[in-house]
């Protein structure tokens, strides 16, 4: 098994680095820029070079040349507008599931948001263009031949760890290094394959939630 973690510059793509290397899961870190690279590869991280906003042929060469066997995708715009927004979070991440299934990667993690099936909770966010993206990313995803998981983790805070989640439609926070963590047990469990699982901070261990 290899990761390919989509978006690993991020908070959650980069706490996500050091459960891997924890669970000794070979891993390369996908990255947009040479800045990025070059900080990382300082580290002994292992780096592939992916700009979701390039051509579906130059992120096909990219996910290819990583050789990895699962997909993570954690990659987001982080309120950088409208047009970046649908650019990486929707379109990105389409072209990401368009290479899997043409290279033949089954496995793919998304990583998305609770309230992306609830439009009522779209407006009053004050973020809907990003609840749009992940909406529409989620529902391409399923009709996919691929083997997804679809995490949706409440609000996201960079508290320590709690190791603890409950599944939850009904909002709650959880830490982002809770998410990497769950993100990790969806990778090692078969079963959460073509499953959802929208969760915050709770009182079960996260394999306990997350199987």
């Amino acid at each position: 098994m290899k990761v390919l973690i989509i978006g690993a510059h991020g908070k959650v793509g980069h706490l996500l680095i050091g459960e891997l290397q924890s669970h000794n899961i070979d891993f390369v870190a996908g990255l947009r820029s040479e800045e990025q690279i070059k900080a990382y590869q300082a580290n002994n991280i292992p780096t592939q070079y992916i700009d979701l906003t390039g051509s579906l042929d130059d992120i096909h060469d990219s996910i290819i040349a990583s050789g990895a066997d699962v997909l993570v995708f954690t990659a987001g715009a982080g309120g950088a507008g409208y047009d970046l927004t649908m650019e990486i979070d929707l379109d990105g991440a389409i072209k990401t599931m368009m290479v899997a299934e043409a290279a033949g990667i089954k496995r793919y993690i998304m990583v998305s948001a609770m309230y992306s099936e609830d439009r009522s909770k779209w407006e009053a966010s004050g973020i809907r263009p990003y609840y749009i993206a992940k909406h529409y990313a989620d529902e391409h995803l399923r009709g996919t031949d691929l083997d997804y998981t679809i995490l949706h983790p409440g609000l996201l805070t960079d508290e320590e760890s709690v190791g603890k989640i409950k599944l939850s439609k009904d909002g709650g926070s959880v830490p982002r290094i809770d998410v990497a963590k769950t993100i990790v047990q969806a990778i090692e469990t078969p079963s959460t394959i073509k499953k959802e699982y929208e969760f915050a901070s709770g009182d079960e261990p996260i394999a306990n939630v997350i199987k």
